[in-house]
Formats: C-alpha cells, sequence, structure tokens
C-alpha cells in the first residue's frame, strides 16, 4: 500500500541504506588505514550500520517528522557507531590503526551521511509543498477544536504532503455515514480521520469495516472514550495526537523489500532448477491425455482489488464453466494427470511466474476468482482486507486446513481470519515456517486437495 499511496516514496528508505553505506565504505576504502583484515572491517561497519539503524529506528522519518526529531535520530545512531568503531580495534586486534585517522574518519562519516538525511527531509517538503506531489487525500469526520486543528494543519503545512478534501460536521441534523462514504468512494480519498468524541460505538465500527472492505486508511482523534482491544499506533501531527487503527509490517518499505527480495530469489530457483524441465514434461502428459493449452490462465484480484492473470497447469479438460464454478470431490472436469498434479499441488508451480514479475508472492492470502471477490465482499465483512498485500502461492489459511473448496460461510469466514492476522503480524519467520509447512502437507497429501 505504501508504494501505492506515496508513490516513489517506498522506495526512498531502500535508496538511503545503499547511499549510507555506500559512504560509510567508500570512506573507509579510500582512508589510508593500516588494516590487517580490511574485508572484515567493510563487512563489520555495514552489518552493525543495519542493525544499529533497525533498533534506533534511523530511517523511521514521516512526512509530518519535525527536525528535531531527526537530530535526535542522527545523535543516537552515531554515539552508538563510534562505540562500535573503536571497539573495532579491540575486538579483531587492529593496532596498527591510527586512532586520530579512525576519528577524522568517524566525522566524516557523520557529516556526510546527516547532510544528506537533512537534505533530503528538506528536498522532500519543498516537492510536496511547491509540486503538489507525492500527497494524500484527506477527509475530516466530526468539528470541533481538535479537528479544526488538524484542518489548519493540514491546509497550511504543505510540506507534509496532504490534500484535505472535506469536512464532515456529526451535528448537522442530516449527517449520514453513508452519504460520507459515497464521497470517499467517488473522491480517491485515502485516508479517513475521525473526532471519537462525536461518534458512537456504532458509527466508529461502521466506519472501520468500510475502510477495511474498501482499501482505506482510517485514523481517530483520540479523547478519554474506550475506542478498540486493537494495536493502536500513536503519532503527533505537529502536536495533534492521531490514532491509526491498523498497522500493516509489509507497508515498512525495508520489509516490502526483503519479502520481495526473498520472492525474487525463490521463485528464480524454482523456475530455473523446477519448472525448466518440469514444463515440457508436464506439457507432455497433458497434452497426450485431453487437447487444449498446457497452461490454465484465470483472472483473479490481487494487490489493491486490481486484477490480473493467475497461471497454472491444466488439471482439467477444457470446459466453459472454469470461471464461475470451483473444482469439487469427483470433479468430472478433472483428467487423470490433473487428479495427480492437484493432489500434489504440482498445478500451482507456474504461479511463480507471477511472483517473479511481481504479480503474487510466494506467501500470502490465495488469490480468488473475479466472481467470488465480488460475491465475498458483499456477503462477508473485513473481506477485502486480504488486498492489502500481494497474494500468495500459499498462505496461513491454507497450512491450517483451509484450502481448496469452500463448503460452507464458516470456510471463507476462518480464512479470512488467517489471512488477517497474516497481514498484521507478518515477518520473514512467518513466511519460512508456512513455506515449510506447505511442502510437509504436500508430501503427506490433504483431503481437501482435489
Amino acid at each position: 500500500m505504501i508504494f501505492k499511496r506515496g508513490g516513489f516514496s517506498g522506495f526512498l528508505k531502500p535508496i538511503l541504506y545503499t547511499l549510507d553505506l555506500l559512504v560509510i565504505n567508500l570512506l573507509a576504502f579510500y582512508l589510508p588505514f593500516a588494516l590487517m583484515h580490511p574485508v572484515v572491517f567493510h563487512i563489520y561497519i555495514s552489518l552493525l550500520w543495519i542493525l544499529l539503524s533497525l533498533k534506533n529506528e534511523f530511517y523511521e522519518v514521516n512526512r509530518y517528522s519535525k527536525v528535531t526529531h531527526i537530530s535526535i535520530l542522527v545523535f543516537r545512531q552515531f554515539i552508538f557507531f563510534f562505540l562500535i568503531l573503536y571497539a573495532f580495534v579491540g575486538f579483531f586486534k587492529e593496532f596498527m590503526i591510527s586512532r586520530l585517522l579512525l576519528a577524522q574518519y568517524f566525522f566524516a562519516v557523520f557529516l556526510l551521511v546527516s547532510s544528506l538525511k537533512f537534505l533530503t527531509y528538506y528536498l522532500l517538503r519543498k516537492y510536496r509543498e511547491r509540486l503538489k506531489r507525492n500527497v494524500r487525500n484527506v477527509v475530516v469526520i466530526g468539528n470541533n477544536k481538535k479537528t479544526e486543528q488538524l484542518i489548519k494543519m493540514f491546509n497550511e503545512r504543505g510540506e507534509y504532503g496532504y490534500d484535505f478534501k472535506k469536512q464532515f460536521c456529526t451535528k448537522q441534523p442530516l449527517f449520514n455515514l453513508n452519504q460520507c462514504f459515497d464521497y470517499i468512494s467517488s473522491n480517491n480519498i485515502d485516508e479517513i480521520y475521525c473526532s471519537i468524541s462525536e461518534l458512537k460505538n456504532s458509527e466508529i465500527i461502521e466506519i472501520i469495516d468500510y475502510a477495511d472492505n474498501n482499501l482505506k486508511e482510517v485514523k481517530f482523534i483520540p479523547d478519554n472514550k474506550y475506542i478498540f482491544a486493537k494495536k493502536l499506533k500513536f503519532e503527533y501531527y505537529d502536536y495533534i495526537p492521531i490514532l491509526s487503527l491498523r498497522e500493516i509490517p509489509l507497508d515498512d518499505p525495508i520489509n516490502s523489500f526483503l519479502k520481495r527480495s526473498f520472492d525474487i530469489i525463490f521463485s528464480s530457483l524454482v523456475i530455473l532448477l523446477l519448472l525448466s524441465w518440469l514444463t515440457p514434461l508436464m506439457a507432455l502428459l497433458i497434452r497426450l491425455e485431453s487437447k487444449g493449452p498446457i497452461f490454465f490462465r484465470q483472472k483473479r484480484n490481487g494487490l489493491d482489488n486490481k486484477e490480473f492473470d493467475c497461471y497454472k497447469f491444466r488439471s482439467m479438460a477444457v470446459n466453459e464453466d472454469s470461471d464461475d464454478k470451483q473444482a469439487t470431490k469427483n470433479d468430472m472436469r478433472i483428467t487423470k494427470i490433473g487428479k495427480f498434479i492437484r493432489k500434489t499441488s504440482i498445478d500451482e508451480l507456474p504461479q511463480f511466474y507471477n511472483v517473479f514479475v511481481g504479480r503474487m508472492s510466494v506467501v500470502g492470502p490465495r488469490p480468488h476468482m473475479v466472481k467470488q471477490t465480488y460475491l465475498y465482499s458483499q456477503k462477508i465483512d473485513k473481506y477485502m482486507v486480504r488486498h492489502f498485500v500481494k497474494p500468495g502461492i500459499t498462505g496461513l489459511a491454507q497450512v491450517r486446513g483451509y484450502r481448496g473448496e469452500v463448503e460452507t460461510d464458516a470456510d471463507i469466514v476462518n480464512r479470512i481470519k488467517f489471512d488477517i492476522f497474516y497481514i498484521e503480524n507478518w515477518s520473514i519467520f512467518l513466511d519460512l515456517k508456512i513455506i515449510v509447512q506447505t511442502i510437509v502437507n504436500a508430501f503427506k497429501g490433504e483431503e481437501k486437495a482435489y
């Protein structure tokens, strides 16, 4: 989602990481250090810089962050970097290094990296303020002192990159949440800001449900009223406190970059080592049994509910119901070779091409047919939340027994619960765990793999 709403800003953090690491390593390379193990030094400073940055949240600079916040980040980062730098001498017994030269290196890194950080901060603010780019469209629900302060901030602080569109007054006799929702849907609104003090609990729930089902971000201007037992993110816009209801780990560019890198590496290995020889073999077996294409292509809904072509090895005889009717037990359309490849999940392997080009991920919520997505989005609450991230070849719901045919409403409801849990609690270790469990299940065989 951050790449959609923020434009290029989703790439900014990885780029800044790369630039800072180049500065750190290039200075170390060109300064005349008398190092016995220069490669070890470069690995040492690079790895610990990354770990320090993660620990200190050095690259966590939001559009509403202040100069004082950045100054604190820089100070904290370089205090620890200084200690780590001099610890290298004793830890690796590099006693020939000039302490003076090491100090010069430290101050050179400090000046270049901090200058780059403040320059980026300044240029981004000017870019938003003057060119009106990299902005987010917002509306405010409520009319009180806090909301007026927030709207004033949106209008006067153009460098923050918020485009205030409309305020909805809850105290007006004709106030109706459905009118708000219609406006938000038709005007490409990204974020909804709500005053808790002016809303009933039922209205808050209704707003949350709308935001979840329509891929909008909802944030609250708090008061002493009870909100919800969820993980809330507390932020300050200028001096105004704001609560975000849902924080998605994959909105963080570093997490997104890590997951995408894993997807590229993993899918490349599968394509080169497995699909390179398996595809011709499957083509021969599929065509020997039935006429038709080798690959089955079907429109499905992915990230931000956008449609894409999902590929599989064809496991059924060519039929007109493939886009409308889900496979069932003892389905007469399934061929003999199709029964085997569906049982072993071999039919899913071509989706690694989708992963490689970026339409899917190895792990994520399973994509559904366009017809199913429309049906479930109308029927199942919070169904659309699963489209906040890329769909996956496998997912948490699948390894927990909710794969294949949806026989009852409970099946899809439980699947959505696992999908939302995955989205809100993503980690690379969770992905690895799901992949291992998927491989184990493929060898063991699954009851609903038909």
